[in-house]
């Protein structure tokens, strides 16, 4: 077992931004999720911003339905943080079990992954700075998606799928934030060749990761993320939600000055698309 003792801080970050975003139409029609506008600072901006609070030094990105806003919005270089992008040609029909293999170059030394659908408060990734780490929140009514079981030492024992539920053991859902040294990575690595060459594409990494530790051969430590407020987004109600948790005042610090950003074009667009298609209509 890989026991990830390595305390050094990890000061790359790996976000997997592929995805059409079809549940959030049709603020995803002309960008991509990531872009999304909460409480009119973007998903993205906010990510960047957490990184950089964190003193990350790299952000590599895995990209896919439409791009290019993508790399216009951030640019190339955020004050020591370099960010490198990675294209997906086959977006629109693999998942994030595929967005996480197309890395497997590119990335060579311990790094954070990071779902681009989050928003959080920066804070809650101090304990996510060192190898081995899985952030989790205590399942709660509105929850979906994978969870864990959790021992006396925090460790993961074990993964669920998106549909089994056991009431006589307390869950957790998975935030999709994880924290890998090099070795491991290069199991996954491994792990994620097997299954890309068996043609399985449209899966979730969360698949490689529960097999994982079900044989030993990962060993992750939870990270509570019950604290302090985030949110998946996913679609129009998320958003709302989102909205009520990070309201417009805790967003007015802007993004610093040596981000490259086009930020009128992008906000001005959504602004204009809420407002059209009315968030509470669809939020019911």
């Amino acid at each position: 077992m890989n026991n990830n003792q390595n305390h050094e801080n990890v000061t790359t970050a790996l976000l997997l931004a592929a995805g059409t975003g079809n549940r959030l139409f049709p603020l995803t029609q002309n960008s991509p999720k990531c872009l999304t506008l909460v409480n009119e600072k973007s998903i993205l901006e906010r990510l960047v911003i957490g990184l950089k609070k964190q003193g990350f030094k790299r952000l590599v990105i895995v990209t896919g339905y439409l791009e290019n806003c993508i790399r216009e919005f951030l640019g190339i270089k955020s004050g020591s943080m370099a960010i490198e992008y990675l294209h997906s040609p086959l977006y629109k029909t693999t998942n994030n079990i595929y967005s996480l293999w197309m890395a497997r170059k590119i990335i060579s030394e311990p790094f954070m992954l990071i779902e681009s659908d989050l928003v959080f408060d920066s804070s809650q990734l101090d304990g996510m700075i060192f190898p081995g780490r899985i952030a989790v929140a205590r399942m709660q009514p509105w929850m979906n998606g994978t969870t864990v079981t959790i021992d006396q030492s925090q460790k993961v024992k074990s993964y669920q799928n998106r549909t089994i539920s056991h009431l006589n053991e307390a869950r957790y859902k998975t935030v999709n934030i994880y924290s890998f040294s090099l070795p491991t990575w290069h199991s996954i690595v491994e792990r994620l060749n097997q299954h890309i060459a068996a043609g399985i594409v449209n899966s979730y990494y969360e698949t490689v990761f529960g097999d994982m530790v079900a044989d030993g051969s990962l060993s992750l430590q939870a990270v509570s993320f019950d604290h302090k407020p985030w949110y998946e987004i996913d679609t129009i109600e998320d958003l709302a939600e989102a909205e009520k948790l990070f309201p417009a005042e805790i967003s007015k610090t802007g993004i610093p000055d040596n981000i490259i950003l086009r930020p009128s074009h992008i906000s001005d667009r959504f602004i204009k698309k809420i407002k059209s298609v009315g968030v509470h209509k669809f939020a019911g």
